[in-house]
């Protein structure tokens, strides 16, 4: 890429988020006409695109697995915080909202970030590879954090319907936190190993992309903070264009949880084409860190977030599954084991995942 090229790209991704930060603030609690809508949309496509280039920058700087980190707890903790702002005053109508976005953020991560990366790493290199032991731990968790947090509600019978009672809340929270934090741990201190990329043979661990020069402390610094406001952006804006997404669903006849599937898949851009990218690279491992990691924090940062806000929360917090979603959801759970075991995937892997990621897309708006 040449020098000028360079700049611009610096340019751009400098002032994307300053631009729709600025929107967001302009445009929050108004009524929206449709030009407004359409602007406030480029505005969040803008700012999707400069937090992958911040991310990037960032994962440069401080090196994998904390590259991956970084994208995937920050925007999980923003995510966190609109779910509490939406649930905040909403009563019996956002009951569901923790659990339906809960659940899409798994099926997207686990079946399409994950599908399309295998899908985009196979077409390049016939064959994606990664480490099943530091993949196979990171599924495992997700599974777990799956299982305790939106399958046991659904058969437990201190309280009636899919919910917990406050001691199994609580339980739920602080498990879910624990688990997080060992997680973190694994990935980043004991065994940071397991969770870099594999490099092809003939070459040594480092990428032609690593080779570069990383960016400053400067330029680091400045790039995480462009990457909070870009990804504050993200899920504000987000926020401001849903009801927008709403009323169309309403007016088509959809189902309500259809919002919240496309909402999820809005956040989840920044993750998405930063796991993409990293596939093309091949760097398998990069992008499963991303899905995986995503996962586990959207579940293992929401969930306690949501037992502490629900002391002032007025409604009931319905967080167990349908039969349907847990039939998703252990299908994935199998699946997801036999794509991750060999440590080696092809293109039918990804197929398969993204088969899965189609079918909770389409039972969304028809189930």
């Amino acid at each position: 890429m040449s020098s000028s090229a360079v700049g611009l790209t610096r340019q751009w991704a400098t002032w994307g988020p300053v631009v729709a930060a600025v929107a967001l603030g302009l445009a929050w609690g108004r009524a929206l006409p449709g030009l407004a809508v359409a602007l406030i949309a480029l505005c969040l496509v803008a700012a999707v695109l400069a937090a992958v280039h911040h991310a990037e920058v960032v994962a440069h700087r401080v090196g994998e697995p904390f590259g991956s980190l970084v994208l995937a707890v920050a925007v999980t903790v923003i995510e966190v915080g609109l779910i509490v702002t939406l649930m905040a005053g909403g009563g019996e109508k956002t009951s569901t909202y923790a659990r339906d976005t809960v659940f899409a953020a798994v099926m997207i991560t686990c079946n399409g970030i994950v599908g399309l990366s295998l899908l985009v790493a196979a077409l390049r290199n016939r064959v994606a590879v990664f480490h099943a032991e530091g993949s196979g731990g990171a599924l495992a968790t997700v599974c777990t954090l799956a299982t305790m947090t939106l399958v046991l509600p659904t058969f437990t019978t201190s309280h009636p319907g899919p919910e917990f009672s406050a001691a199994q809340l609580a339980f739920a929270a602080v498990a879910s936190l624990c688990l997080y934090g060992v997680f973190v741990t694994v990935q980043t201190v004991r065994h940071r190993d397991y969770f870099l990329p594999v490099p092809r043979e003939g070459e040594g661990h480092q990428s032609a992309e690593e080779h570069a020069e990383p960016p400053t402390d400067r330029q680091a610094w400045t790039s995480l903070g462009l990457l909070v406001l870009a990804l504050v952006a993200v899920v504000g804006n987000a926020k401001l264009v849903s009801p927008t997404i709403e009323d169309g669903v309403e007016s088509a006849g959809l189902p309500k949880a259809v919002v919240g599937v496309i909402i999820a898949l809005m956040v989840l851009l920044p993750e998405t084409l930063a796991a993409v990218r990293a596939a093309r690279r091949d760097r398998m491992q990069t992008s499963l860190n991303l899905a995986y990691g995503s996962a586990i924090a959207s579940i293992g940062l929401t969930i306690p977030a949501i037992a502490l806000a629900s002391i002032w929360l007025s409604g009931p917090l319905v967080l167990g599954l349908g039969a349907v979603h847990m039939v998703l959801l252990v299908l994935t759970a199998v699946v997801s084991a036999l794509t991750v075991v060999p440590g080696r995937a092809t293109l039918l892997q990804g197929g398969v995942h993204l088969s899965i990621f189609a079918a909770f897309v389409f039972l969304s708006f028809s189930p």
